[in-house]
């Protein structure tokens, strides 16, 4: 089994300054390597400014740290545009390393190292080989792609590059325009009330008949359910995937890091206690098995 690292994925929600601040003190003392940070999800979220973010990068650093910077996913604006170069000049600066989400962040780099994150869908080695050729040297494929793809997409991947695959957390399934927390709330996007501060973790959303569909999360939607790929530790190494990557929620984190970390030393599947699932979500592996995302299969290799 490789040596594998674990990583935390960008903050998805809304938090206050001081619960986002807190939040990452935490993580200084747990054995995570590599920690995203910034806004991925919405231009309009301005608690953290990008001095906060690169303050709290240093401080990660210091305290061990690799740290990468997160692109916005959906780059809709002139503001939004001049905004990512900011973060990508200061980024350089400091030496961090960026993650794009988006492809105007990879024109951006022009040919420095970036990762490439999950939302610019690298489904086969044609893509990747491409992405590699413009500078990206990690890159975290699709929730979706099936474990039998990704396992063919390693053996085709170029040589130095790293794959980050997401483990755990409610799963990103797209991005619009328009925020759902706004209309939800019967409000604008532009005047929203910032009302995505009212959910840490997402807002729930049912069908008629009250089982549970979908996650709201402003202008994103995600998976009602959580992954949960903790079975599949020592399949992933076998393959060669190098980083492991949580999806950080507001309670429990700390628990599924420890049993994560566990599983890395112990080269054994994870085990995380349902108690530390998000609200009212349950387990899913549906994509790794090529079956519709939502499902669950217990010890599924």
């Amino acid at each position: 089994m490789n040596k594998m690292k674990l990583a935390l994925a960008p903050l998805a929600y809304y938090w206050s300054k001081e619960a986002t601040q807190s939040f990452y003190a935490d993580v200084m003392d747990w054995p995570v390597d590599i920690v995203y940070l910034g806004e991925v999800v919405c231009s309009r979220r301005h608690l953290m400014k990008l001095d906060d973010w690169l303050a709290l990068a240093s401080a990660l650093r210091d305290a061990g740290k690799e740290v990468v910077l997160s692109s916005l996913t959906l780059i809709d604006s002139e503001a939004d545009r001049r905004a990512m170069h900011r973060m990508i000049e200061r980024a350089g600066s400091d030496g961090l390393l960026i993650e794009a989400n988006d492809f105007s962040a990879v024109r951006a780099m022009q040919g420095e190292p970036f990762v490439a994150g999950p939302h610019l869908n690298v489904y086969h080695d044609g893509t990747l080989a491409w992405l590699n050729s413009l500078g990206a040297c990690r890159f975290i494929p699709p929730i979706e792609l099936p474990g039998v793809d990704l396992e063919t997409l390693q053996q085709q991947r170029p040589t130095g590059m790293q794959t980050e695959v997401q483990v755990w957390g409610r799963m990103a399934l797209a991005f619009s325009s328009r925020c759902f927390t706004a209309r939800h709330h019967r409000l604008r996007k532009d005047n929203c009330e910032f009302r995505c501060e009212m959910y840490p973790d997402g807002l729930p959303l049912d069908t008629r008949d009250k089982q549970s569909f979908l996650n709201i999360n402003g202008i994103q939607t995600q998976s009602a359910s959580c992954l949960d790929l903790g079975a599949q530790v020592p399949q992933l190494a076998a393959m060669g995937v190098d980083i492991l990557r949580l999806q950080p929620q507001s309670q429990h984190m700390a628990a599924i890091v420890a049993a994560f970390d566990t599983a890395l030393r112990s080269r054994k599947p994870a085990q995380v206690d349902a108690a530390c699932l998000p609200p009212r979500a349950k387990r899913s592996n549906g994509y790794w098995l090529a079956q519709p995302g939502m499902q669950w299969q217990d010890h599924a290799a």
